[in-house]
């Protein structure tokens, strides 16, 4: 029996919604300039996400998710 992937869903705390974003990032104090990590995103949580990451000088770019 082949068993389906699990969808990916949104990084928001609770939420379990479809991921439909990617929010790369990267703490310039922790990481090299080239490195990035990435939260995902509902359309809902998209602003939110971005805003905490862009606070704190960390966002580096939003993608739709491919």
């Amino acid at each position: 029996m082949i068993e389906a992937e699990a969808p990916l869903i949104c990084s928001r705390k609770g939420c379990r919604a479809a991921a439909v974003w990617e929010l790369r990032w990267n703490n310039p104090k922790l990481h090299d300039p080239q490195r990035r990590k990435t939260w995902l995103a509902c359309d809902e949580h998209r602003q939110t996400l971005a805003d905490f990451l862009s606070a704190r000088g960390f966002l580096r770019e939003t993608l739709p998710m491919t």
